[in-house]
Parts: C-alpha cells; sequence; structure tokens
C-alpha cells in the first residue's frame, strides 16, 4: 500500500512539471512573438523625412526601406535592436520598446563618398587633393541672417568676414586666407556656376556653399581667382511627390551695446577744466540761457540715446515647392525679407528684399540628353544713406552724436528741430538727430535677374558634353532729395531745396561649353575635362537732377526731377548719361585627373585667359595647377591602426592664378574733354571793356588734355601659392580633422606710378609690388550618439596668418593712405609698405604721461625731443625713435593692424528627442582698432566717459592726458589704439519639432524656435562694436569714426514641411 500511495505522488509531480513546463513555453513563445513597429526617420539637423532610409533588424534578414514620408514598418521582437542607416548620416542603433519608434538621424558631413562641388563639377571628397570647405545650405538657413556671407562667419578656417556696417543690407568684407593686394581683394562668387552677388540669394534656396581657398583649387578659373573662389549651389527638385515648405520668422532688434557720453555736468568739468589748462578761467554757466529749459532746468541730451531706436523689426518668410520624376524634377521659392534700422528707425535705415527662383532639370532619351535652367530674380530695396566717411553718410551722422554736447536739445521750445546757430555756448554745435531726419531721404531699388541654361550630351557612357549659357541683368534706381534745414552756421541748407535721380542697367553674359571624359585602365582611374568660356559686360548710365521745388511739391513723396525749377546748371539742373566701358573675356582651360585604387591621386589644371583690360600683346596669361594626394589609410601597413583610425589623407598643390581686377583702359592715356575755366590773357567784354560776367562765357570755353600717362605693358597681377595639409577621420568617424598650411605670394600689383605733380596729368598703371600671406588653418569636428534619444556635434575651428609687404614700387616703398579721415586735417594713419602688413596703422608711439617737472627735465636731458611746445606735466610722452632731440615723421612707426591675425569658430549642436539646441560663436584676435569718437580739432565737442580717468594730478594717470583746448596730446598715436580681440556668441537657438506628436501623414515638419542673434560679445574694446571691417581704403580695416552697430536680435519662427 505504501509503495502505490508514493508512485501515485510521482506521478502527480511528473504531470505538474509537464504543465509548468508547457506553461513556460508557452509564455516564451508569446513573449518572442514579433510586433509590428511603424516609425518615421527623419533628419535631426532641419527635421525633413529620409526618403529610402533603411531599416533593419540587427542579427536578422528583416529589413525595409522608408516611404516618400520617412515612414516604414517592420517586424521586430521587444527588446530587439533595429540599424537606421542613410547616406550622409551616421548610423543608429535603437532597442524596440513598443510599437512606435520615431529617429532621427544625425548627419555626417565628413562621409567620404559624398562630393563636393569644385571648378566646373563635383568630385568625391576622399578623391580632393585641393584645400576646400564647405558648409551645408542647412546650417546657412538656420543662421536667418540677411546675407549667407554672415552667416558663414566661423564656420570655415581661413575665410575672414566682417561687417562693414551693421545697417539693413550693408555688405560684409571678405579676405580668404590674408590680404593679397591693395587693390579688389574680395573672392570671385558663382552662383549655379555664373558670376554674381552672393548678398542677393535667399539664405533659403542654397544647397551648398563651397570655398576654394588654394591656388590648385582655383586656378581653374584663372584671372578670377587670385582672391579665392566661392561656388553657391541653389537646390534642386528630388524624385517623388511634390513637397511643399514653410520657413519664417519675425522678431525684433535692439542695441547691443551703447558707448557712454559725459552728461550734462560732467561735461561743464571737463569743459571747465580744458579751459583752466590753457590758461583762462571756468565758464559762466549761468549766464548761458540757451543750455537750461523754460523751467530752468539743465538741458542734458544723450545724443546716442536720441540716435537709436529699440524694437526695430525684422522678418523672414519663404515658401519652397519640389518634386519631380524619374525623368523631370523642379524647385521653386519665392521669399521676402525686411529689416529694419536700429539708429532712428525704419524711416531712417530700413531693407526690403523679394526673391523668386526656379530650378529645372529633365531627362530625354534616357540618359542621353539632359536640359535644365537654373533662375532667380530679386528685386530690393533699400532706405538710407550710405557708409560714407566722417564728412557725409551715415558715418557722418553717427559721429555727430558723438561730438555734440549734451547741452543743445533735439527740439527747441516750440517743438522744432533745434538750430544752435544762437546758441550762447557753442554756435557750431548742431543738430546730428535733425542731420539724420533731413538726410533720411535717399532710396535705392534694385533688380536683379540671374539665370542660365544648359544642355548636357552624354554620346557613350561617361562622356559628357555640356554648354551654359548665363544672363545676369541688373537694373538700379536710385533718388534722393535735399529739403531746406539749418541746424548750425555750417550744418544748413537754407538756399534752395534739391532733388537727383539715377538708373544703370548691366547686362553680364557667360558662354560656358565643357567636355569631361571619365575612364579605368585596369585600377587606375581618369578623368579629363576640357572648356572655353566667353564673357562680356555692358550698360548704360543716366542722372539728373534739379533743384528749387515747385510749392506744395517740396516734400519727399513728391521729390522727382521734373518737379524742380531750375533754369540753370548755376542753380541745381544737371544731366549725365553714358555708356559702360565694355568689358570682354575669353578663356580656356582644362583639368586632368588620375588616381590608382583611390590611393593615390594627381590633379592637373590649366587655363588661359584673354581679357580687353590690357592691351594687345599682354592680354593673356596662363595660369596652371598641379595637387597631389595619397591616402595613406588605404595602404596595408596601416591595418593596425583601422581600429582607431578610419581615414587619413595627405595631400600637397602649388598653382598659379590672376587678378585684372582694375577699369577698362588703364593702359592707355584717355582724353579729358572738360571745360577749362581759365582764360589766357584777360578777357574783354563784347564792347571792349571788361564788365565782370566771367561765368557765362567760362561755360563755353572747352578744351582737351590727356588726364594719365599710359602703360602699353600692363599686364596680370598674379598669385602663386603652395599648401599642404591632411584629412583625417577617427574612432569610426566621430572625430575629424583637418589642417592646411600655407604660403601664397601675390606679385605684379596693379597700382598707380608716383609721378610729380608738375606732370600736369595722373600718374599711369603699372605692375609693381608683392605681398607675402603664410598661415595655417585647422577644424577639428566630434559627433556622436548617446543612447536612444540623444546626439550631439561639436566643431572648431580656426586660422593664422602672417601677412608681409615684399616690395613696392615707389621711391619710398610706400603706398600712403589718405589724410584728413580721423578728424579735420588729421595726417596719414595707415599705410603699406614694404616689411609691413597691407594697412598697417602709422603714428607715433607713447611712453605714458609725464607726471612732474623734473621728469619733465629728465627727458629732455636725455636727448629726447618733445612734441609740445612748452610741456607741462599731464602731457603725452612721445617717443623720439632716431633719438634725435626732435619729435617728427621720422619718429612715427608701426602700431598695428586691423586685419586679425587668428580668427576662430565653434559650433555646438545637441539633439535630444524632438529639441534641438544650436550654439555659434566666432572670435579673432592679434588685430587693433582705431578709434576716432571725437574730432579732436574742436575743443568744444563732448567726449566718452573714458576722458573721466584723465589725468589730474601726479600719479592718477599714465595713459590719459590732461585735457585742454589744443590738440598737441592727440597727434594720431597709439592712444587711438586698442585690441580689437573679441569672441561673440553670434547665435543661440533652441527649437522643437512636434510633427511626431502631432502625427499626421501629411506634415513631415513642424518645428517651432526661438533665436537670439549677437548674444554677447566677451572683449576689452570700449566701443559699440569690436567687429569693425569698415576702413577708409578698401584694403583698410578697423577703423571706427562712429561705426554702425551689429543689433542684437530676437527671433520666433517655423519651418513646415508637407
Amino acid at each position: 500500500m505504501k509503495k502505490s500511495k508514493v508512485s501515485s505522488h510521482g506521478s502527480l509531480i511528473r504531470r505538474l512539471s509537464v504543465a509548468l513546463t508547457c506553461m513556460l513555453t508557452g509564455i516564451g513563445l508569446l513573449q518572442a512573438q514579433p510586433i509590428t513597429v511603424t516609425g518615421t526617420v527623419t533628419s535631426a539637423t532641419d527635421g525633413e523625412p529620409l526618403i529610402g532610409a533603411t531599416v533593419r533588424v540587427i542579427d536578422t534578414n528583416v529589413g525595409t526601406a522608408t516611404d516618400v514620408d520617412g515612414n516604414y514598418t517592420i517586424k521586430a521582437e521587444v527588446g530587439a535592436r533595429v540599424a537606421f542607416t542613410y547616406i550622409g548620416y551616421t548610423t543608429r542603433e535603437v532597442k524596440v520598446t513598443g510599437d512606435r519608434l520615431d529617429v532621427a538621424l544625425q548627419e555626417n558631413s565628413s562621409v567620404l563618398d559624398e562630393v563636393v562641388v569644385v571648378g566646373y563639377g563635383v568630385q568625391k571628397k576622399k578623391l580632393v587633393t585641393g584645400a576646400t570647405s564647405q558648409v551645408k545650405g542647412e546650417e546657412i538657413a538656420k543662421m536667418n541672417t540677411t546675407s549667407p556671407l554672415q552667416a558663414m562667419q566661423g564656420q570655415m578656417p581661413g575665410v575672414n568676414i566682417t561687417s562693414e556696417s551693421g545697417a539693413p543690407g550693408a555688405g560684409m568684407k571678405v579676405n580668404i586666407r590674408g590680404l593679397g593686394t591693395v587693390g579688389n581683394s574680395g573672392p570671385l562668387y558663382l552662383i549655379d556656376g555664373i558670376k554674381g552677388d552672393i548678398a542677393n540669394v535667399n539664405p533659403a534656396d542654397i544647397e551648398s556653399i563651397d570655398v576654394l581657398k588654394d591656388a590648385a583649387s582655383a586656378a581653374i578659373y584663372g584671372a578670377q581667382a587670385a582672391n579665392g573662389v566661392v561656388l553657391v549651389t541653389t537646390k534642386s527638385g528630388k524624385e517623388g511627390k511634390a513637397k511643399v515648405t514653410f520657413d519664417g520668422y519675425f522678431g525684433w532688434q535692439t542695441v547691443a551695446h551703447k558707448a557712454n557720453m559725459l552728461n550734462a555736468r560732467e561735461y561743464m568739468t571737463i569743459m571747465d577744466e580744458s579751459n583752466i589748462n590753457s590758461g583762462g578761467g571756468p565758464y559762466d554757466w549761468a549766464s548761458m540761457k540757451s543750455i537750461y529749459r523754460p523751467d530752468g532746468s539743465l538741458i542734458d541730451t544723450d545724443w546716442l540715446d536720441e540716435m537709436f531706436s529699440n524694437g526695430a523689426k525684422t522678418q523672414s518668410y519663404t515658401l519652397g515647392v519640389t518634386g519631380g520624376s524619374a525623368t523631370s524634377t523642379y524647385a521653386i521659392s519665392a521669399g521676402y525679407l525686411n529689416q529694419e534700422g536700429i539708429v532712428g528707425g525704419p524711416d531712417v535705415s530700413n531693407f526690403s528684399r523679394y526673391n523668386f527662383r526656379v530650378n529645372s532639370d529633365h531627362k530625354l532619351f534616357g540618359d542621353i540628353l539632359e536640359i535644365g535652367e537654373q533662375m532667380a530674380f530679386v528685386y530690393s530695396k533699400q532706405q538710407g544713406q550710405d557708409i560714407g566717411n566722417q564728412y557725409y553718410g551715415m558715418t557722418q551722422t553717427l559721429k555727430g552724436a558723438f561730438n555734440t554736447s549734451p547741452l543743445a536739445p533735439v527740439y527747441d521750445a516750440e517743438g522744432n528741430l533745434n538750430n544752435t546757430s544762437n546758441s550762447d555756448w557753442y554756435k557750431n554745435d548742431g543738430n546730428p538727430y535733425g542731420s539724420m531726419q533731413v538726410n533720411r531721404y535717399n532710396q535705392n531699388k534694385n533688380g536683379y535677374l540671374t539665370a542660365n541654361a544648359y544642355v548636357q550630351l552624354q554620346p557613350i557612357k561617361n562622356l559628357k558634353i555640356r554648354s551654359v549659357f548665363g544672363v545676369n541683368y541688373t537694373t538700379s534706381e536710385n533718388r534722393s532729395y535735399t529739403p531746406l534745414y539749418e541746424f548750425s552756421p555750417y550744418i544748413q541748407n537754407v538756399s534752395r531745396t534739391s532733388v537727383s535721380q539715377g538708373m544703370n542697367r548691366g547686362l553680364e553674359l557667360t558662354w560656358t561649353n565643357t567636355a569631361s571624359y571619365e575612364w579605368k585602365i585596369k585600377e587606375h582611374e581618369f578623368n579629363a575635362l576640357i572648356g572655353m568660356e566667353a564673357y562680356q559686360l555692358s550698360g548704360t548710365h543716366v542722372g539728373a537732377g534739379n533743384a528749387f521745388l515747385k510749392e506744395g511739391f517740396d516734400t519727399w513723396p513728391y521729390a522727382w526731377v521734373n518737379n524742380g525749377t531750375a533754369a540753370s546748371t548755376g542753380d541745381g539742373l544737371s544731366a549725365s548719361g553714358n555708356p559702360y566701358d565694355r568689358e570682354r573675356r575669353v578663356s580656356y582651360f582644362g583639368r586632368l585627373g588620375w588616381n590608382w585604387k583611390e590611393t593615390y591621386m594627381i590633379n592637373f589644371t590649366l587655363r588661359n585667359d584673354g581679357s580687353s583690360k590690357f592691351a594687345r600683346g599682354h592680354r593673356h596669361g596662363w595660369f596652371p595647377s598641379v595637387s597631389a594626394g595619397w591616402n595613406l589609410s588605404s595602404e596595408s601597413f596601416m591595418e593596425a591602426a583601422r581600429s582607431w583610425l578610419s581615414f587619413l589623407k595627405i595631400r600637397v598643390s602649388y598653382g598659379k592664378v590672376g587678378n585684372q581686377n582694375i577699369d577698362n583702359y588703364r593702359f592707355l592715356s584717355p582724353i579729358q574733354i572738360a571745360n577749362t575755366h581759365y582764360f589766357y590773357g584777360q578777357y574783354m567784354g563784347p564792347n571792349g571793356v571788361y564788365n565782370g560776367g566771367y561765368s557765362t562765357t567760362l561755360e563755353n570755353y572747352w578744351g582737351a588734355y590727356p588726364n594719365r600717362l599710359g602703360n602699353m605693358d600692363l599686364t596680370w597681377e598674379s598669385s602663386e601659392q603652395f599648401d599642404a595639409g591632411f584629412d583625417a577621420r577617427f574612432l569610426d568617424g566621430r572625430l575629424t580633422a583637418n589642417f592646411d598650411f600655407y604660403i601664397k605670394n601675390t606679385k605684379n600689383w596693379l597700382v598707380q606710378a608716383p609721378i610729380l605733380a608738375t606732370a600736369g596729368t595722373d600718374a599711369p598703371f603699372i605692375n609693381g609690388g608683392n605681398v607675402k600671406n603664410t598661415g595655417v588653418e585647422l577644424s577639428l569636428g566630434w559627433s556622436d550618439v548617446v543612447g536612444n534619444d540623444f546626439s550631439y556635434n561639436v566643431s572648431v575651428n580656426g586660422a593664422y596668418n602672417h601677412n608681409r609687404v615684399g616690395s613696392i614700387p615707389t621711391q619710398d616703398g610706400i603706398i600712403h593712405g589718405a589724410t584728413n579721415q580721423l578728424y579735420d586735417n588729421a595726417p596719414e594713419f595707415f599705410r603699406a609698405e614694404n616689411g609691413h602688413p597691407i594697412g598697417y596703422f602709422w603714428g607715433y608711439q607713447t611712453a605714458g604721461i609725464f607726471q612732474n617737472q623734473a621728469q619733465i627735465d629728465a627727458w629732455k636731458a636725455a636727448g629726447n625731443g618733445i612734441l609740445q611746445a612748452n610741456p607741462v606735466p599731464g602731457d603725452v610722452i612721445f617717443v623720439d625713435r632716431d633719438h634725435n632731440g626732435m619729435i617728427d615723421d621720422a619718429d612715427k612707426t608701426d602700431l598695428g593692424n586691423g586685419i586679425p591675425k587668428f580668427t576662430y569658430g565653434i559650433n555646438v549642436n545637441l539633439y535630444w528627442k524632438n529639441f534641438d539646441l544650436g550654439i555659434v560663436g566666432v572670435g579673432q584676435a592679434g588685430n587693433k582698432i582705431v578709434q576716432s569718437y571725437r574730432n579732436q580739432s574742436n575743443s568744444q565737442v563732448n567726449y566718452t566717459t573714458a576722458i573721466l580717468n584723465r589725468w589730474t594730478g601726479e600719479g592718477t594717470s599714465d595713459k590719459m592726458p590732461r585735457v585742454t583746448n589744443d590738440n598737441i596730446n592727440w597727434q594720431f598715436s597709439d592712444l587711438y589704439l586698442q585690441d580689437g580681440d573679441f569672441f561673440r556668441i553670434s547665435n543661440l537657438t533652441l527649437g522643437y519639432n512636434f510633427a511626431p506628436l502631432i502625427n499626421r501623414k501629411w506634415l513631415s515638419n513642424c518645428r517651432l524656435y526661438f533665436q537670439v542673434q549677437n548674444v554677447f560679445t566677451f572683449t576689452k574694446y570700449d566701443g559699440m562694436d569690436p567687429e569693425i571691417g569698415y576702413g577708409t581704403e578698401s584694403w583698410v580695416s578697423g577703423v571706427d569714426l562712429g561705426f554702425y552697430p551689429r543689433s542684437r536680435t530676437y527671433l520666433f519662427g517655423v519651418n513646415l514641411a508637407f
């Protein structure tokens, strides 16, 4: 019985075990059952769907691809890992936790098989042997700048971009690898292969911008490429259903930093002290009725506050449509931009632009024939003054605000703009706010049509014959009006109203024909290109002026030439009209490339340019280049390093490019026909008796004379450049590095020779002078993915440039700068000279401030010269460099340069789920800024608060001299100079993409963002803005006469895609 009972229990246990095993197995089978996972794959950069991205379950054969909306569906087990890959993007692996899995892929700009734009074609990035840099259109567009150039700041090493003014629509100064000439130093801009103005391109239309920095890359453009080449490629259509995008923002602008001026009490104290130090006494302020308001309070005007306008609006909207089929694609866009100025508000400075673009490509007969076009129309309108200088334009307007005393009001007691002509303090003070208002009537309207049409024939595989015809038509219309006004005895127009109008039309035609062929012999790959290009420029100008506008028609809306009543040229009646000097150029060029297993590479280019700007026998120039590269990472001896070294290429290049940026006919001696305004002998009237009536007769006396000596041997300016560098990728491409070292020699400058004034004509243009630029460039990038939801990339770049003039063909080896630029009767303060950088600042060096009479006596006893006739404590110590006992021009020296030696940039992008955060910083170092806010020839103009640190007694200051009524202590010296180093957080953007939350098939992107531009600037410079590209000549920078500062901007924006 017991045995049976035990057997029964054993049977029960076995049954329970089997049941439990079956239950657990069933649960396991249930858990391992695949589920259906859906989701969307997008770009982390812009939220756009990625079409055709590969989605694959790791360790299985299960995979799929995303559709035209970036959507996918796949079977996968919970806990499985899914890999998402797309060309040009970093692969991500994500764990399945549910039935919905949206993934954003991080763009990998260093993918080696992607192509970059080079001269007349494209090339794989890993096969490029020259020094080029690229920035993607998405990076440009997200900066939300008026000009693409401003968005490029800090993005590329060796490309120095600075503001010429912060005014709406103002230009940017661009130097690639240092300043190479005292002529036109700007690069060549090609938009879809046609010469154009990059400032007119809507940033939202840009696919990519490639900069050819070394001569080997740029030599195929020959005579136009001495200063580098910027290639702008606009967006083209993609196969698939129509995609609609909308990008818009609205924001407001404020003054980022304003200089501090003396208030009324501080100003009066300084004026008293200045007069006492000059032998007088304090002023009797109580007796001066004009400096008090009717209620007896002291007038205290902060003129800079009056000039600036916070809350100026800025806005931009772009609508785009792209799509197409396997044989035809298209891209269409339309945009509007408006920016108001922070100086004076929209009525004083305002810029608006309308853009329209259509690009299309069509394939016929398979791949045998392809045709297409890129066409853009731009209309812009700009209101306000030119940048100008201390005597006109916006520079004069802002400088007036620095100079006018706080004791002058903006409006008088009757509410009219104040006139200081009857002031009992200073009659010549004027009214800078009033001047700004009456000089605002300047308007420029510009229209640009840039278009090209191409046809490409491929009769056999890899042979492409292409012909492109391009048109760049520009028209501009300007109108200005001067009303009656009176603000001081010297700032007035009380005689007549006047108006002027002008119109210019220019037409540039370019015809380019190329034939390219690629072939392979075993493991040797070859590519060849030959081509020719013809260019022509023509145009016309007409202008007219009138005065004494009719009563009732003497306001801006009616200020047209036909409403004037002037009867003669003496009364302001004028007319002009002339054609442009026609320019023609024809070029022939070729390129040959070879590589073996994409390991060893050599490229040759050669171009011949012929230009109408030179005489026969000197019109043609040859511009060759050779470059080579070696992909070390492909070598077998690098096998051991492949665990951490993904790619390493070293490259070296040499090339020669040219420069013809001078006006036409400079080799000739043109004849000038002009009114002589002079009588040889005594003029007797019609009755034989002098009647004093010269004016009418003078207008009828015309003559002709040669106004410049000719030089039939004038020829090309040339630039030769050597470059060596490497490109590397580490740790599966997460870390990238690019390095370049270059030596650039620019020779045979196109300059005017020195000539004696007694020659009676202008000097001829000659070839002479050279400059050497030596530098290094480095860029580093890191991108990574952390977990399933977070990714980031960080990039930094920097460049160093050393600029030195080798020789200048003048007797003293100097190209002299202009005088009278900083203040009234100011001497020359900049120049180009042998052994120095171009545009260096030239003036006295100082050694502090005399603290007491004993120091003055000791200085004299040591044989040092003194500039002041009777120096006293508090005066500046000017260094007697030649120690000859006197201070003169021989003691002036190199005080520094306005062009930075170091430039750098940093970009940080963070992505977490649907959030994105972007930070961009730019900086420069090693440059000086000349600050000349004050007209030192006038003792009664205002000061900045820096004067509060002046010398007032022994030991009080060793930098700022005592104040006096003369300007002997303020001769141009290092006292005018400050360090121009700065680092600016130029852009901070926070965005969120709502499209995954909305989860609608028709909405692929719905990103909202907030952005701040010009966030903060770290600098020791006490002016309004340390980024100063302005100079009184094109080859000078860093001159602050009252620079229009860049605003701080706050934006709210949206990016939509349907």
